[in-house]
């Protein structure tokens, strides 16, 4: 088994964000008790100063000052690493051994992405997942405070989806990125289409179209969704268009690593996937499947 998106750091603000080898080594250890080969590593962009530089204050485009001064206090809050040190850390945990592969998640950010890509590859990046978490300046995932809830009402679940959508259909066509990371997404506070079929078309095509390969993450299930990402219906429509798949825990801190990567294995064989991507150098080839029995995870918060 793989576990294709992992986080050094909890989303809190104002943490110590200086990656070290021992962590990796600590991940690596959980991993492999849980029954996984390798890992990848892959840090929000929004959190290191080189993408910062780049990229401060796309959220001025929003009209909405308060989901404007949200996002700005929230990435704020969330920056500090330094992308050098931390890819070369991930690098030193490789030669140390450790199956460690080096990588990212790269938020969508409209306008922007030439740039952060022109960026990112002056890096040995092995694998580049891509994320939608902000629907012009309002973070979709933020499930605390009045104000991000009352965006599901004003806008209208529908209207919600299809936004989100649209921005990964852009970010697909982009092909900044390999993996689609939790692909639906939207769903993460419980809110879905009545009629969600013309949605997971939509994604499902967009990975086809862009050569993208698409991740199963547990991390639902510890969401309002209390679903893995993607829902079975939508799995079945990247089967179908021949989209590769990844498996993943969406780890933010220890004992999240490899959370559930057997039930979300188990998930993808029951599709009918046979086989998983990985990647070195950005390049993906397909290894078969292996997996322990769903459920046998030890140790899960």
């Amino acid at each position: 088994m793989i576990d294709y998106h992992v986080h050094l750091w909890r989303h809190a603000p104002h943490l110590s964000l200086q990656a070290t080898v021992d962590q990796l080594a600590a991940y690596c250890e959980r991993a492999a008790n849980l029954g996984v080969t390798e890992i990848a590593v892959t840090e929000h962009t929004s959190r290191f100063a080189q993408v910062d530089a780049l990229v401060r204050g796309w959220w001025d485009r929003d009209p909405n000052p308060a989901l404007r001064a949200a996002t700005l206090a929230y990435w704020d809050g969330e920056l500090g690493a330094d992308l050098d040190q931390y890819v070369e850390t991930a690098l030193a945990a490789r030669r140390a051994g450790l199956p460690v592969v080096v990588g990212l998640e790269v938020d969508y950010l409209p306008g922007q992405m030439d740039r952060v890509a022109a960026l990112l590859d002056g890096y040995p990046f092995d694998v580049l997942l891509g994320s939608v978490h902000w629907i012009g300046a309002w973070l979709i995932n933020a499930l605390d405070g009045r104000d991000a809830q009352d965006q599901w009402i004003s806008r209208g679940v529908d209207r919600v989806w299809d936004s989100y959508t649209r921005s990964l259909e852009e970010l697909a066509a982009t092909r900044a990125v390999d993996v689609l990371a939790h692909p639906d997404l939207a769903k993460v506070a419980g809110y879905r289409p009545d009629v969600p079929a013309e949605f997971y078309e939509r994604i499902a095509e967009a990975a086809r179209a862009c050569g993208l390969a698409a991740e199963l993450n547990s991390s639902g299930w510890r969401k309002p969704c209390a679903e893995a990402y993607p829902a079975p219906d939508l799995l079945t429509r990247f089967l179908r268009r021949g989209v590769p798949i990844t498996t993943a825990s969406d780890g933010h801190e220890l004992t999240e690593v490899s959370w559930r990567i057997g039930d979300v294995t188990a998930m993808a064989v029951q599709a009918g996937y046979r086989e998983v991507s990985v990647f070195r150098g950005r390049s993906r080839t397909q290894r078969p499947i292996s997996r322990t029995p769903a459920g046998s995870e030890r140790g899960q918060p």
